[in-house]
C-alpha cells in the first residue's frame, strides 16, 4: 500500500454521473463524525505519531483538515458568488507548522471541523444543477484542481477520506 496515497488519487478527468454528487455531499457531511469516532480517547502520544516517515501527525491532519475545508468553504461562495473567481492559494505546510496546530485542542479542532462542514453542506444543499456548473481558476494552473464546482466537490470529498484514512494508519496500529 501507498501511505501517501492510501485510497489512491482523485482523478479529476474522469466522467462522473449526477448520482455520484449525493454520495460525495454526503461523505463531506460525515466526515466529522468519522473524524471523531476515529480520534475518540486517543492519548498525546498517539496524535503526535505521524502516518508515515516525514509526514505530519494526527494532530496536524486534523487542523489541516480544518484549514482546507475552510479555505473550500471559502472558495465555494466565492464561485457561487462572483464570474470564475481567481482563488487564493495558501502553503498548507507552512500553516502546518503555526502554533494553532500544537496549541489547539483536538476537540477544538474537531468542533472546528464541525461547524465549517455543517455551513458547507448547507451551501451544497441549496445549489442548484447549474451552480455546480460554476468555475473557478487556482492561479497555479494545477492540474490536479478542477475548476467546476461539480469535480471540486468530488475532491473535497476525497480529500476528507484521504485524510482519515492517513489518521487509521495510525490509530489501526495502536
Amino acid at each position: 500500500m501507498n501511505k501517501r496515497y492510501p485510497i489512491g488519487t482523485f482523478d479529476s478527468t474522469k466522467i462522473y454521473d449526477d448520482a455520484v454528487l449525493e454520495e460525495w455531499i454526503d461523505e463531506i457531511r460525515s466526515l466529522p463524525l468519522r473524524l471523531k469516532a476515529e480520534l475518540y480517547g486517543l492519548e498525546d502520544d498517539i496524535l503526535d505519531t505521524p502516518y508515515r516517515e516525514g509526514s505530519w501527525t494526527v494532530r496536524q491532519i486534523v487542523h489541516h483538515l480544518g484549514d482546507s475545508h475552510l479555505n473550500a468553504l471559502t472558495r465555494f461562495k466565492l464561485a457561487l458568488t462572483e464570474d470564475n473567481p481567481t482563488i487564493k492559494p495558501y502553503d498548507e505546510k507552512r500553516w502546518a507548522q503555526l502554533g494553532d496546530y500544537e496549541t489547539v485542542s483536538i476537540k477544538d479542532g474537531l468542533d472546528f471541523i464541525k461547524i465549517i462542514h455543517r455551513k458547507w453542506v448547507a451551501v451544497l444543499e441549496t445549489m442548484k444543477p447549474e451552480d455546480f456548473k460554476r468555475t473557478l481558476i487556482h492561479p497555479e494552473g494545477r492540474d490536479d484542481y478542477p475548476n467546476d464546482l461539480f469535480r471540486i466537490t468530488g475532491m473535497y470529498a476525497w480529500h476528507g477520506n484521504h485524510h482519515l484514512a492517513h489518521i487509521q494508519l495510525v490509530t489501526q496500529n495502536k
